[in-house]
């Protein structure tokens, strides 16, 4: 198709400066569709024009998808990106786009179907050859549940086929605990994605969270970036990313790479996309986790680590532009790290904490990034997540890396609300961060038991 003279951005926050700027980048214009409370939005005062959608309530607005075309469409957009969150991993989002003359800047339809249901990505995955963790298929009651955990052995895990996130999940380390889990697990399920469905896992207890950046192109080229840590999480929200991770090394990375692209490749992957595994501490295996068909909040890192702009990769893709790079050209220089920066308050269960930015200097310096929509006086509204910037900055190796975050978070100064700062200072003063003793329950175990 002809390059798109103006894009959608159908999203808000970070993500929508993000997807702003790599228009500006690229010579596009572009429009950014904002709520009643993002109208004086750092997106909106950056993008090309800026489209009011609805009220507040992302229900009224930024979750409306015959809303975000109608807008799309009546501002002359011939693309749209939908970021990541809201309606980026909807199948019926992305036809919807299609059926209007817009190109939706992800992977097709079909993609989106195969892999956002857990239990057919699982069986594609098999399917590429790519090892998953030993489990099950749909549940369909609570005894099958109990001969599958006799099978697999506690402790396991009950999954949503159509969650993500942590919501939907529930370990289990008892028979007696199987019935409640399921309520619990399949009640959040449905009130979060509209769908109940649960499958089981074994529960790796000392696990972690590893994923490869895919990139495919519509003249049938795939290749791989490279892997990120993803361990340090709180309920199944990751709070500091890494790239590389310190736990791979230059033949685990291309295994898992080569495994990534095959699963990409057998269900015809255009875009952006990242392969997940849970890597066992333990056994030193890999197992296929999920696949997310969108670009991740913690792209930075690698982008840090291998120079490319995964952003203006999506947009070129979704020309038609083949991939400016190939797989032999993929460097990984140095060592990236992203902190999450939330509006919360970690002395207090990570509650929100909205409000005005009174004060609001981010660090600045060489290999020092801030993603983010936020500026002195800034009212951060109480309607959605809670991420205010993504803090990023690169090493030449990985102790060069955290000592730079270390200074930068130093330096970061926020005042007028509450914000997880302080909490990434602690995390990464600890002995265990700094040696890359990492897994997925390490900050509950550390910090929060």
């Amino acid at each position: 198709m002809i390059p798109p003279r103006r894009i959608f951005v159908a999203n808000r926050g970070e993500i929508a400066v993000r997807v702003v700027r790599a228009c500006e980048k690229l010579g596009i214009e572009s429009v950014v569709a904002v709520s009643a409370a993002d109208r004086d939005s750092l997106a909106a005062r950056l993008a090309t024009r800026a489209v009011c959608i609805g009220p507040a309530r992302a229900a009224d607005s930024y979750l409306r998808p015959e809303i975000l075309v109608t807008a799309a469409r009546g501002t002359g957009c011939q693309a749209l990106h939908p970021g990541y969150g809201f309606l980026s991993e909807r199948a019926a989002f992305a036809r919807m786009c299609a059926e209007a003359g817009l190109a939706f800047i992800g992977p097709s339809p079909e993609a989106i179907e195969s892999m956002g249901d857990k239990i057919t990505a699982v069986r594609l995955a098999a399917r590429a050859g790519v090892p998953r963790v030993p489990g099950t298929e749909r549940l369909a009651s609570a005894e099958d549940a109990r001969r599958a955990a006799r099978d697999i052995g506690y402790p396991v895990l009950l999954k949503a086929s159509a969650g993500g996130g942590g919501r939907g999940m529930r370990i289990v380390r008892a028979e007696a605990q199987i019935e409640a889990a399921m309520q619990a697990a399949s009640a959040e399920a449905l009130t979060a994605f509209g769908d109940g469905t649960l499958y089981m896992e074994k529960f790796i207890e000392r696990a972690r969270h590893l994923e490869i950046q895919v990139l495919g192109d519509s003249h049938g080229n795939i290749v791989h970036l490279g892997e990120r840590e993803c361990s340090t999480q709180r309920r199944h929200q990751k709070l500091i990313e890494e790239a590389p991770s310190p736990a791979v090394d230059e033949a685990l990375r291309d295994e898992l790479g080569e495994a990534a692209v095959k699963l990409a490749r057998l269900v015809g992957y255009q875009g952006a996309g990242t392969v997940e595994f849970v890597f066992d501490e333990d056994t030193r295996r890999y197992h296929f986790l999920e696949m997310n068909t969108r670009i991740q909040v913690e792209h930075p890192v690698t982008e840090m680590v291998t120079g490319y702009d995964l952003v203006a990769e999506q947009i070129r893709i979704v020309s038609g532009a083949p991939l400016s790079f190939s797989q032999h050209e993929v460097r990984i220089e140095g060592h990236a790290i992203e902190c999450r920066i939330n509006a919360e308050d970690a002395e207090r269960g990570f509650a929100p904490s909205p409000g005005r930015l009174e004060a609001w200097q981010p660090p600045e310096g060489e290999h020092v990034r801030l993603d983010t929509h936020c500026y002195p006086g800034y009212v951060v509204p109480p309607f959605y997540d809670s991420l205010l910037a993504k803090l990023i900055v690169r090493g030449a190796d990985r102790a060069t890396a955290v000592v730079r975050m270390q200074e930068a978070l130093d330096r970061f100064v926020v005042a007028g609300i509450r914000t997880t700062i302080p909490f990434h200072r602690r995390v990464l003063a600890h002995a265990d961060f700094h040696g890359g003793r990492v897994t997925t329950r390490w900050v509950e175990e550390q910090f929060l038991a």
